[in-house]
């Protein structure tokens, strides 16, 4: 039990991040598929970032983690501001851009990871190896009954991603550009008849989900394998994009659907091992998250209120 909730937690988290940059796209009137690419191209930022100071300035483990999460962050905003121009500015299909820059980001970084490897570091790998992350275990709390999993051997960003995901909640059902940001999602006609620029607001949350997405890239990066390439984040944003649809584009509920999954992949490994089950195994129980997407499609689809202008691209001139 305790390792099938530390592990769950470990991956619902990054997941759940994202899938917040999701709904803050997506409640702007944005169809944001293009959360696969945000993460990847924020991962490798971040992880070359972690590298180059390790190598180059012998920048030690913390200050390189450090580092990873702020150019993660950048790396993917900058990115994600490619998805705001060719959506908001050009007014391009959504859906097709997203894929696009999904397709894009994956054979963009593991061109640069090997073009800078061999380079920079005169390595031939597609990968950039980071510093197995330090593990936080709270004292007092971790010994509580099963709910003490909970704060036994926490990666850094678990905490990081709370405390975001708190600030992001309150963002966006606290204050006016929460407010305003969600009435662009609806009606954007009337929050410009309010005087107020639904490009900018759209941009703005393009931003966030493209910021949120970087967190999570280099969170998957340091807890999984304590490498970045490009393979290492495949399919991530396709699921955070699902527990956002079964979270009806709130918050909550969508942190439900990503321990949802976290704990269906962490609960399939602990059944290999626990049954003795070849290695190869273990890749077999990678599909359980998605093998219950199409069952959670299947029974609650009809059920979801997406935002009434989602995808609808905004012309001001049909006001």
């Amino acid at each position: 039990m305790e390792r099938i909730i530390v592990d769950g937690l470990s991956f619902s988290l990054p997941l759940f991040i994202m899938a917040i940059g999701g709904i803050y796209s997506e409640k702007s009137g944005i169809v944001n598929l293009s959360l696969e690419g945000f993460q990847g191209f924020g991962a490798f930022t971040g992880a070359f970032a972690a590298v180059f100071a390790s190598r180059s300035f012998g920048a030690d483990a913390t200050t390189a983690y450090v580092l990873a999460i702020l150019f993660a962050v950048i790396g993917a905003c900058v990115y994600s501001l490619l998805y705001a121009l060719v959506c908001i500015q050009f007014k391009a299909n959504q859906t097709i851009s997203g894929v696009v820059l999904n397709i894009l980001a994956t054979a963009l970084t593991a061109y640069l990871t090997k073009f800078l490897n061999k380079r920079l570091f005169e390595a031939a790998s597609d990968k950039f190896v980071l510093e197995v992350s330090s593990r936080i275990t709270v004292p007092g709390l971790s010994e509580i009954p099963v709910l003490g999993y909970v704060f036994t051997d926490i990666y850094p960003f678990e905490i990081l991603i709370v405390i975001v995901a708190v600030i992001a909640w309150y963002v966006l059902y606290k204050t006016p550009y929460g407010m305003n940001l969600r009435a662009c999602g609806d009606n954007p006609h009337a929050v410009d008849a309010a005087g107020l620029p639904v490009g900018r607001i759209r941009l703005i949350a393009v931003l966030v989900s493209g910021a949120l997405s970087g967190i999570a890239g280099i969170s998957f990066a340091y807890s999984i394998s304590a490498n970045f390439s490009s393979s290492i984040y495949m399919g991530y944003g396709y699921l955070a994009i699902a527990a956002m649809i079964f979270g009806n584009w709130t918050i909550l509920p969508t942190l439900g659907s990503c321990l949802l999954f976290g704990f269906a992949r962490s609960g399939g490994y602990y059944l290999v091992q626990q049954l003795g089950m070849p290695s190869s195994y273990s890749d077999l129980v990678m599909i359980l998250p998605y093998a219950l997407t199409l069952v959670l499609l299947v029974f609650f689809s009809k059920y979801n209120r997406s935002p009434r202008a989602l995808g609808e691209i905004y012309d001001k001139g049909k006001r």
